[in-house]
């Protein structure tokens, strides 16, 4: 083809769900190629030991940007996105202030991510009390979806449902067909459990049982049910749930579902007393319920895998369960941290592209992310899967240099990341703002 911008041959490439060879051609930041002996001025040519990757989807960041920008920031979350191989994020709408949950919280967001975001980013808006009744609002001004919590969410400013609350939004939705996230813990269990304190993570664990996830489930499937709308339950970290996950899914409930890979990577009997970098809700648990949630993966039933990267600043995470802030930062190494657990288990590279990027970009409707494709955005990843690094967290790109992957070994190693057909080196911000329906 004639005046292609950009050439990219690979020896192997993750195309259609397998890995094979694949030269493709990029014009006006789209591949409008995918066949041999195209030629362009500019060709990147993949070395043996690289694999070309579609640029990942990661739909739960919390950027914190208005108002919370010490914690984190567009300008660093997107940086750490492009060095992890995510070239499209959809922002949470906490915790920052204001949250986006009504028109001028999304456009004082949309003004302060615009000038400084190095991959695209679209937004999730906030179901809370106060916008139940002008959610269609957000809906048509493109945000992806709604936002809701079933217990406290940490921030005054951004409340809970209760179930009542829930279902009504849920009725809402359904005119437009909007998507509704849920952060499913049972408020009523979670409240009547021990309350945690302390540098033991055995306590923290117990103040949020695996009964408070279930039951929240089992809740918001029933709403989902008799509503007819599309819910995903957001960061699973009970296994225990997936048998009622299934079949929902078998009589035909829209659910989704997501994990993390932090609840793929770590278990409870490894973390320290006091190491709350590992502090997050729902929270890690057992290995037994890892292999599990390894196994709601392999038979379809967990949907995807994104970070829920969640900052704050070092001063939050004193050493104290009860007292620290719940959030764990991974954007930037959740696709090697994802790789290190699925080589040993049987697992391809197709199948973690699968769950971080098409399975998010299929539940956000990004038709044009996500897959190696004609007609899809030139964004793609250079990935080596059999180089391995030990991570430094003075060196990720996020704000706060705090993670729980400090000091681990993982496999994989992102080598460059382009976005729409173009490199991303952190020297100019080249993302755009997406709404749902543009891509």
């Amino acid at each position: 083809m004639a005046d292609l911008d950009l050439v990219v041959r690979a020896r192997r490439a993750i195309v259609d769900g397998v890995e094979r060879d694949c030269t493709l051609g990029v014009r006006d930041g789209v591949i409008v190629a995918m066949s041999a002996g195209l030629t362009a001025d500019s060709v990147l040519e993949l070395a043996n030991d690289e694999i070309l990757l579609p640029g990942l989807v990661d739909s739960h960041v919390h950027v914190n940007d208005p108002g919370r920008t010490s914690w984190e920031g567009f300008a660093t979350a997107t940086r750490a996105a492009a060095a992890g191989g995510v070239t499209t994020i959809i922002d949470m709408p906490l915790n920052s202030i204001p949250p986006t949950v009504d028109m001028p919280a999304l456009k004082e967001k949309q003004r302060t991510a615009g000038p400084q975001v190095y991959v695209d980013v679209g937004f999730w808006g906030g179901a809370v009390p106060s916008s139940l009744g002008r959610l269609e609002e957000l809906h048509r001004a493109g945000v992806f979806g709604f936002k809701s919590f079933l217990l406290d969410s940490g921030v005054e400013e951004f409340p809970a449902l209760t179930p009542a609350q829930f279902a009504a939004a849920l009725e809402e939705l359904r005119g437009p067909d909007a998507l509704m996230l849920v952060h499913a813990e049972d408020s009523e269990i979670i409240a009547s459990a021990r309350q945690p304190s302390g540098a033991r993570y055995d306590d923290f664990l117990a103040s949020r049982p695996e009964s408070a996830e279930i039951m929240a489930i089992e809740g918001v499937i029933e709403a989902a049910r008799r509503t007819g709308a599309r819910v995903h339950v957001l960061h699973l970290a009970s296994a225990s749930a997936l048998p009622l996950i299934a079949e929902a899914k078998r009589d035909g409930v829209r659910l989704t579902v997501e994990t993390c890979p932090h609840y793929l990577s770590f278990c409870a009997e490894e973390i320290p007393d006091g190491a709350t970098r590992y502090k997050c809700c729902p929270p890690i648990r057992s290995a037994m319920n890892r292999e599990m949630l390894w196994r709601g993966l392999a038979d379809g039933v967990i949907d995807c895998v994104v970070s829920d990267h969640s900052p704050a600043t070092a001063d939050l995470k004193v050493p104290d369960f009860g007292a620290a802030w719940g959030g764990i930062s991974g954007l930037q190494v959740g696709l090697s941290a994802v790789w290190t657990q699925a080589r040993p288990r049987g697992f391809s590279l197709a199948d973690a592209v699968d769950w971080l990027a098409a399975g998010p970009a299929r539940i956000a409707g990004l038709q044009r992310k996500g897959r190696l494709a004609i007609g899809c955005d030139a964004d793609f990843v250079v990935f080596a899967p059999d180089d391995a690094r030990v991570v430094d967290a003075r060196q990720l790109h996020h704000r706060n240099k705090v993670s729980a992957y400090d000091g681990r070994a993982l496999a994989g190693v992102v080598r460059q990341t382009w976005l729409r057909g173009r490199a991303v080196t952190g020297e100019s911000a080249d993302g755009i703002l997406l709404a749902r329906g543009d891509r």
